[in-house]
C-alpha cells in the first residue's frame, strides 16, 4: 500500500514475453484510476480537502471556541448546523462525481483482451495486462495500452485505426509494423520473440514517438507510425499483434488527461479580498467591544463582586476582556457568511444549465448543443473586452472547395459559367464536385504537360486513404479538408488516386492505371509548412513532388523560376481570400537519390535529436525545385459571422483574428466578415523581416485614429518590443495577425492579459488553437471539422461562431448582473443581521449576550433568507434577451465592472449598518418606555428579541422584493414562503406546548399571543411606524418608515 514510488524514468526498456525482467523497473500496471476516493478514504480525504478552504477552517475554529464555556454565549449548534450543511452538500457532490468515475474506471478496467502467455492466447482483463505482454487485437476493438505494432493480417504489416477518442478525428489513419516483425503473425512465432525496446519515457505527445528495437544483434528505429495508442479503435483490419510499451497511467491518453489549470474570475478574486477585509472588520469590532468590556468590568462590574463575582478562571478585568474578544468573534462571525461560497456555486451551476438548455444555441445540422464545460466562469462572460479568434473553421466553415488554380503562368477558374459535367468522360468523377472554367478541362484533354504534371502532384502528394465501397465508388478519408479538396479536384480532372500500400501509390491517369513506387514521404508539420513525396514512375524516373505555403516554397525554387514565380505571386495576390498552396517538383538522378537516402536512413535511425536530423535531411533534398503553379481553395464564412462581429464591436468588444494564413488571405477574410470596412482607406501593416524594420514600422503612426493592423512577422512579440506592439495594436480599430504559430497565438493573448488587465476570450476549433484557448481567461471551442481537441481544452463549446453573441450578450451579461445583485444583497442582509449584536454590546455591559435566540441565529442564513437570494441570483433579469441583443451597449457595465466593486461593496455595507442602527435604536427607544394597557412595562428581553428578529426578516424580505427585477413563480414562492416559514416557526417555538415538552431548550416561555399584542402596542403608540414604504435608493423604492418597523431593536441587560 505504501510502496516506494520509483524514480523518474530517463528511458524505458521493455523486453517482450519477459514479465520478470520488466517487473524490475516497477512499471505501472494497466489498471487506471481516475477516481479520488474509496469507501475507507472518502470521509477523511474529502474533509481534509474541504478544510483546505480558509472559510471552512475558520468556522471549524469558531466551533472549537464555542465548546469553551467561558467564551461562548451561543450553543455549539448555531455554528455546526450551517457548517455541517455546507460540508454535506459539497461531500454529496464530490461523492456523486467520484461514483461515476469509479463506474467508468471499472467498465474500462474489466474489458477483455487476448494476451499471449506461454505461447497460448488467454483472455485477460485490461487491468491485468503488463508492460512487455503481446496482445492480439481484432477488428473494431479498442486498443488496451500503448502498443508497438508487430504484425497484422493486412499485407505489408499495415493496419488502420480511428483516433476519435484521442484527437476527435474520425478519419482513418494507417500504421505499419517493421518489416522484420511483420511476418511474426503466428502465436508460436510471437511467443519466441524476445526483442527489447529502448525508448523515451512516458509523455503526453500524441504525434511523436522515438525508440529503437534491438533484436537478433540488429537495431531498428521506431517512430509514431509503428505505434497503436490506447483509446484508438482498430478498423478495416481483421487482426493484429502488438507489444505493450506503456500501460495504464503511463499511456499517452492518460498523460493527456491531467488537470487543466484552474481559472478564477475577477469577482472571485475581489470576493476573497473582501472576505479578508470583513474578517479584519470583525477583529476590529471584537477589539472595540473587548476594550468596552475591560472598562465596564473595571469601573462598574467591580462594584458587584460581592454578589456577582467573576466566573473562574477570570480573576481580573483584562482577562475578562480577552475572553470577551473571543466571545464576540463567535457572535459576530456571521459577517463572514459560511453559506456564501456554496450559494455562489449553486447559482453558477444554474447559469451553466441555462447555457446547456438554450435551444437558440443548438445546431440542428450537426446535432450539437452548446455546453458549459465549467461552472466557475459564467459571470466573467459578461466582462469580456478582447476576443482572439482563429480563422479557419472558426470564422469559416472549414469545408473546402477547389475554386481556382494557376498553372505555368495561366490562371483558371476566373470564368464562371455553367458547372462542368465530368461524368461524361470520367466515370470515377465525384458527383458533388463543381468547377466552372471549361478552359482547364480543355487543357487536360489537349494533353498540356504542365497541367498533367500539376494534377499528378495533387494525386500523389498527400496522406489520404481511399476506400472503394463498390466498383467505381471511391470514398476518400483525409486528415485535413484541404487535402481532401485537392485530391478530389485531381480525381475529377482525370488523375484519380485509387489506393496505396507502404511502398506504392496507384492512380488512374486519364483512364490508365499507373502504379508509382513510393520511395519516401517528407511529412508536413507547422514548422515546415510543406509536404513532399519522392516516387519512381513505371519508366524508372525519380521525381520529388512538393506542395506547401507559397512563402516557404518560393524560397526553395531554382533560380530559373523567377519570372514564373512573379506571375504566380500576382495570381495569388488576387485570390480573394482563398487558401493557397504552391506546387513544385524536382527531378532526381539515381546517384542523388542514393546519396540522400543514405543520409535519410541515418537520420531516421538516430536515437538522439532524431527530429532535427530528419528536418535537416528534408531541407537538403527540397531545393532547386521547379514551380508548376498554385491552388486556391475557398473556405466560406460561417452563417452570421459578419453580423456577430458587428454586434460585438458595438458592445465595445475588440476582436483580433490570429491566423496562420498569409496576409492577403487574412485581409480579404477581414473584409468579408466586416472586421475591415470600406471607410478604412488604408491598412497599417507590420511585416518587417528584421527587428529594426519592425521597430520602425511600429513607430510610424502619429494619428490617434489608426487603421487596422496586420501583423505578418513575429519580431513584434519579442520582449523589448512587445509594449510598442501592444500600444499600436490597441489603438487600431481592428487587428489581424498573420502567419502566426500556435505558440505565438498564446503569446499575443498573454501579452494583452498581462498589460491591459482586461478579460480575454479565445475561440478556435483545432489542435493549433489549444494553447491560445488555455491561456485566455475564457476558452471557447468550436466543434467543427478538425476534431475535438479545442473543445476538450475549452471552458465552453458550441458549433457556430454566431452563437458567441448570445453567449456573451445574453448569458454572460445576465450571469454578471445576477451575481452582482446576489453579492450586494448577501452582504447587506448579513451586516444588517450581525451589527445588531454590536450595538447591543453597549447596552448589555459588553457581556457578549446575543440579541436573538439561538434558533433564529441558526436558521437565519439557511432557512429564512437563503432561498429568496438564490432565486434572484439564478432567475433575475433587467431586460428581456431580445433587448440585450438589440442594444449591445448594455454590455459595457460589465466591462467597466460597475455593478460590483469595492465602492458598491462599501455602499451595501453602509446600507446594512444603517439598517441595523434603525432596527436597533427605534425599538429600543419605543420599548424602553412602552407599557401595556394595565400599566405593566413592555420592556422585557423576549419581546425585544422577537420584535427585532421579526422586523429584520420582514425588512430583508421587502428589500429583496424591491431588488428583484424579474418575477417568476419561484421568486414569489421563495420570498413569501420564507416569510411564512418564519412566522410558522416563530409561533411554534414560542408556544407553551414546546416549553412544556422541552423547558430547557425553549426559554422564551409564554403565550404566543403576547407578541402580536406587543407589536400592536408599539404601533398604537407610534402611528408613524405604519406609514408605507417610500424611500428612494437610486432606482429602487423602500420605505424608511417601514424601516422603523424593521429597525434593529436592542434591549438593555437586566
Amino acid at each position: 500500500m505504501f510502496r516506494k514510488r520509483p524514480p523518474p524514468e530517463e528511458e524505458r526498456r521493455v523486453r517482450a514475453n519477459d514479465r520478470d525482467y520488466n517487473e524490475k523497473f516497477q512499471y505501472a500496471s494497466n489498471c487506471i484510476m481516475t477516481s479520488k476516493y474509496n469507501i475507507i478514504t472518502f470521509l477523511p480525504v474529502n474533509l481534509f480537502e474541504q478544510f483546505q478552504e480558509v472559510a471552512n477552517t475558520y468556522f471549524l475554529f469558531l466551533l472549537i471556541l464555542q465548546l469553551i464555556p467561558q467564551i461562548s454565549s451561543l450553543s455549539w449548534f448555531t455554528t455546526i448546523v450551517p457548517l455541517v450543511l455546507v460540508l454535506s452538500i459539497t461531500a454529496v457532490k464530490d461523492a456523486t462525481d467520484d461514483y461515476f468515475r469509479h463506474k467508468s474506471d471499472n467498465q474500462v478496467n474489466n474489458r477483455q483482451s487476448q494476451v499471449l502467455i506461454g505461447g497460448i492466447l488467454q483472455k485477460e482483463k485490461w487491468m491485468n495486462v503488463r508492460v512487455g505482454d503481446i496482445i492480439k487485437l481484432e477488428n473494431n476493438q479498442f486498443v488496451a495500452a500503448d502498443l508497438l505494432l508487430l504484425s497484422s493480417s493486412e499485407p505489408h504489416g499495415l493496419c488502420y485505426i480511428e483516433t476519435a477518442e484521442l484527437d476527435g478525428e474520425t478519419n482513418m489513419k494507417v500504421r505499419q509494423s517493421l518489416s522484420v516483425t511483420s511476418e511474426l503473425g503466428d502465436p508460436n512465432n510471437l511467443a519466441q520473440f524476445d526483442g527489447e525496446v529502448v525508448c523515451e519515457p512516458p509523455n503526453n505527445k500524441l504525434d511523436r514517438f522515438c525508440g529503437t528495437l534491438y533484436w537478433k544483434d540488429c537495431k531498428y528505429p521506431l517512430s509514431n507510425q509503428n505505434m497503436l495508442l490506447r483509446g484508438c479503435v482498430l478498423r478495416n483490419t481483421e487482426s493484429c499483434y502488438g507489444l505493450v510499451i506503456f500501460a495504464g497511467p503511463d499511456t499517452k491518453l492518460m498523460q493527456n488527461s491531467g488537470r487543466t489549470k484552474f481559472k478564477r474570475t475577477s469577482i472571485d478574486r475581489l470576493m476573497n479580498t473582501l472576505v479578508l477585509w470583513i474578517f479584519g472588520f470583525l477583529v476590529c469590532m471584537g477589539v472595540i467591544l473587548a476594550i468596552g468590556n475591560a472598562v465596564w468590568e473595571k469601573e462598574v462590574g467591580a462594584l458587584f463582586q460581592s454578589f456577582l463575582p467573576w466566573d473562574p478562571p477570570v480573576d481580573n478585568f483584562l482577562f475578562s476582556a480577552f475572553l470577551s474578544f473571543w466571545s464576540y468573534v463567535i457572535i459576530l462571525n456571521t459577517v463572514v457568511p459560511i453559506s456564501l461560497y456554496v450559494s455562489v456555486e449553486v447559482i453558477r451551476l444554474g447559469h451553466s444549465y441555462f447555457i446547456n438548455w438554450d435551444r437558440r444555441m443548438f445546431c440542428s445540422r450537426s446535432n450539437t448543443a452548446a455546453e458549459a464545460r465549467t461552472t466557475t466562469l459564467n459571470e466573467e462572460l459578461g466582462q469580456v473586452e478582447y476576443i482572439f479568434s482563429d480563422k479557419t473553421g472558426t470564422l469559416t466553415q472549414n469545408i473546402m472547395t477547389f475554386n481556382k488554380c494557376s498553372i505555368n503562368g495561366h490562371t483558371y477558374g476566373e470564368e464562371q459559367h455553367m458547372a462542368l459535367d465530368f461524368s461524361a468522360w470520367n466515370p470515377l468523377a465525384a458527383r458533388d464536385f463543381c468547377f466552372y472554367d471549361q478552359s482547364l478541362l480543355d487543357a487536360v484533354m489537349e494533353g498540356e504537360p504542365a497541367v498533367h504534371e500539376f494534377f499528378r502532384v495533387l494525386s500523389l502528394c498527400h496522406t489520404v486513404m481511399s476506400e472503394e465501397k463498390s466498383e467505381g465508388e471511391l470514398l476518400y478519408k483525409a486528415q485535413s479538408p484541404d487535402e481532401g479538396a485537392l485530391v478530389t479536384a485531381a480525381r475529377n480532372f482525370g488523375f484519380v488516386f485509387r489506393s496505396r500500400t507502404p511502398g506504392t501509390v496507384t492512380t488512374q491517369e486519364l483512364g490508365k492505371a499507373v502504379t508509382y513506387t513510393l520511395l519516401a514521404i517528407l511529412d508536413f508539420n507547422n514548422i515546415r509548412k510543406r509536404m513532399s513525396v519522392i516516387v519512381r514512375n513505371p519508366e524508372g524516373r525519380i521525381r520529388l513532388y512538393c506542395k506547401g505555403a507559397d512563402t516557404v516554397l518560393f524560397e526553395r525554387l531554382h533560380s530559373c523560376n523567377h519570372e514564373l514565380m512573379n506571375v504566380t505571386s500576382d495570381h495569388l495576390n488576387v485570390s480573394d481570400g482563398l487558401r493557397t498552396l504552391a506546387v513544385a517538383y524536382r527531378d532526381l538522378s539515381e546517384e542523388q537519390w542514393e546519396e540522400w537516402s543514405e543520409h535519410f536512413r541515418g537520420a531516421d535511425k538516430a536515437t538522439d535529436c532524431r527530429d532535427d536530423r530528419l528536418a535537416a535531411a528534408y531541407e537538403e533534398i527540397e531545393q532547386d525545385m521547379m514551380l508548376l503553379g498554385a491552388t486556391a481553395i475557398e473556405d466560406k464564412l460561417q452563417e452570421g459571422v459578419p453580423e456577430t462581429i458587428a454586434i460585438l464591436s458595438l458592445a465595445n468588444i475588440k476582436i483580433w483574428v490570429l491566423t496562420g494564413d498569409k496576409q492577403e488571405t487574412a485581409v480579404n477574410i477581414g473584409y468579408s466578415c466586416k472586421m475591415l470596412t470600406d471607410d478604412m482607406t488604408e491598412i497599417f501593416i507590420v511585416n518587417g523581416h528584421t527587428v529594426q524594420s519592425v521597430r520602425e514600422e511600429l513607430s510610424l503612426p502619429t494619428s490617434t485614429e489608426y487603421f487596422p493592423l496586420s501583423l505578418g512577422q513575429a519580431h513584434a512579440l519579442e520582449a523589448d518590443m512587445e509594449r510598442e506592439f501592444l500600444e499600436t495594436a490597441c489603438a487600431c480599430r481592428a487587428v489581424i495577425c498573420c502567419r502566426v504559430t500556435p505558440l505565438q497565438k498564446a503569446l499575443v493573448v498573454e501579452l494583452v492579459k498581462r498589460h491591459k488587465k482586461a478579460v480575454t476570450l479565445a475561440i478556435g476549433d483545432g489542435a493549433n488553437d489549444v494553447s491560445m484557448i488555455k491561456t485566455a481567461h475564457i476558452g471557447v471551442g468550436i466543434s467543427g471539422q478538425e476534431g475535438i481537441q479545442a473543445v476538450l481544452a475549452s471552458d465552453y463549446s458550441f458549433s457556430q461562431f454566431r452563437f458567441l453573441q448570445r453567449l456573451l450578450l445574453v448569458h454572460g451579461r445576465w450571469s454578471y448582473l445576477r451575481m452582482c445583485r446576489f453579492l450586494c444583497y448577501f452582504f447587506y442582509k448579513n451586516f444588517a443581521f450581525t451589527m445588531v449584536h454590536f450595538w447591543f454590546g453597549f447596552f448589555c455591559g459588553f457581556s457578549a449576550q446575543t440579541v436573538y435566540d439561538q434558533y433564529f441565529i441558526t436558521l437565519y442564513n439557511i432557512v429564512y433568507t437563503s432561498l429568496p437570494v438564490l432565486a434572484m441570483g439564478i432567475f433575475d433579469q433587467d431586460v428581456p434577451e431580445q433587448r440585450s441583443l438589440e442594444y449591445p451597449k448594455l454590455y459595457e457595465p460589465g466591462q467597466l465592472n460597475l455593478l460590483f466593486n469595492k465602492r458598491e461593496f462599501f455602499i451595501c455595507i453602509a446600507q446594512g449598518i444603517y439598517t441595523s442602527v434603525v432596527l436597533f435604536f427605534i425599538p429600543y427607544g419605543v420599548l424602553s418606555h412602552a407599557t401595556q394597557s394595565n400599566g405593566v412595562p413592555l420592556a422585557d428581553y423576549q419581546t425585544f428579541a422577537v420584535t427585532t428578529a421579526t422586523a429584520l426578516v420582514i425588512v430583508v424580505s421587502v428589500q429583496i422584493a424591491l431588488d428583484t427585477g424579474y418575477w417568476t413563480a419561484i421568486n414569489h414562492f421563495f420570498i413569501w414562503g420564507s416569510l411564512g416559514t418564519y412566522f410558522t416557526i416563530l409561533f411554534a417555538m414560542h408556544s407553551s406546548i414546546l416549553f412544556n415538552i422541552f423547558p430547557k431548550q425553549f426559554h422564551f416561555l409564554g403565550e404566543s399571543a403576547l407578541w402580536p399584542k406587543c407589536v400592536a402596542a408599539i404601533l398604537n403608540r407610534n402611528p408613524q411606524l405604519i406609514t408605507s414604504i417610500q424611500y428612494v435608493s437610486q432606482a429602487q423604492l423602500i420605505s424608511y418608515n417601514i424601516c422603523k418597523c424593521r429597525q434593529h431593536y436592542s434591549i438593555f441587560r437586566f
